[in-house]
């Protein structure tokens, strides 16, 4: 999901050509950001379902999506090559990759909260958000080694789909051991919405853990992922 904004100025010459300077910059980036727009809708629709149907059936659900999602980024062909097409590609894999996370996060955090008792919840479910650093980390130092050890014009025309096809590797692995997971929850079947009982009984403790999530992800995203696009851009360092 977030391996995009490594490489989101190659991106923007590749599938927005723009005669402004920041033109195609701000379009790679509007298109990274429309993953998040899409979050929240997938943590609904996702979230519903997994409280119908299973937190098993929903993370088997939103790895199915991430991988189309990512295949779209990874295979994409170039604003040169097929004209709109490319860019509305890059916009559907973006927009199933957001939807997938969002699912994914309330899923897998419910699965670990139910996985055992009380004692380890707190420690169980950190490895949700810890396993999200460490992906990260290891965009990061995917791009680093593509961008240390590829030339400019390899890196343009190939070096960039490279993480992409890699994360598609981690699919079947992803496949198999939800595959063998044991479902920590099993909804009544005539049970009320999910969705009305949360924002009716819950509906100010949503609205503070989004207060709360929102500086740490506005400061995490802008200092790890934007700027070295940043300092590239316009401080012109070398990448």
């Amino acid at each position: 999901f977030t391996v995009y904004s490594f490489f989101a100025l190659m991106i923007g010459k590749l599938f927005f050509p723009s005669e402004s300077a920041y033109g195609s910059l701000l379009l790679a980036v509007a298109t990274f950001g429309i993953g998040f727009v899409m979050r929240p809708l997938g943590g609904f629709v996702i979230g519903n379902y997994a409280d119908r149907h299973g937190r098993k059936a929903a993370m088997t659900l939103t790895i199915g999506l991430m991988v189309v999602g990512t295949l779209c980024l990874a295979v994409a062909p170039t604003y040169a090559t097929a004209g709109l097409l490319g860019p509305l590609i890059i916009l559907a894999g973006r927009l199933l990759q957001g939807f997938s996370l969002g699912g994914e996060i309330g899923a897998s955090t419910a699965m670990l909260m139910e996985a055992g008792g009380i004692r380890g919840r707190g420690f169980r479910v950190s490895w949700q958000l810890g396993s999200q650093g460490i992906a990260a980390l290891c965009g990061a130092l995917t791009a680093a080694v593509l961008y240390g050890s590829l030339s400019p014009e390899a890196l343009q025309s190939w070096g960039w789909r490279v993480p992409f096809f890699l994360g598609l590797l981690i699919a079947p692995v992803g496949f198999y051991i939800r595959s063998h997971l044991d479902e920590t929850h099993t909804a009544e079947t005539h049970a009320p919405s999910p969705l009305g009982t949360l924002f009716r009984e819950h509906g100010t403790l949503v609205a503070k853990g989004v207060l709360t999530i929102i500086g740490g992800t506005v400061g995490t995203y802008l200092v790890i992922y934007f700027m070295p696009t940043y300092m590239i851009r316009e401080l012109h360092l070398p990448a």
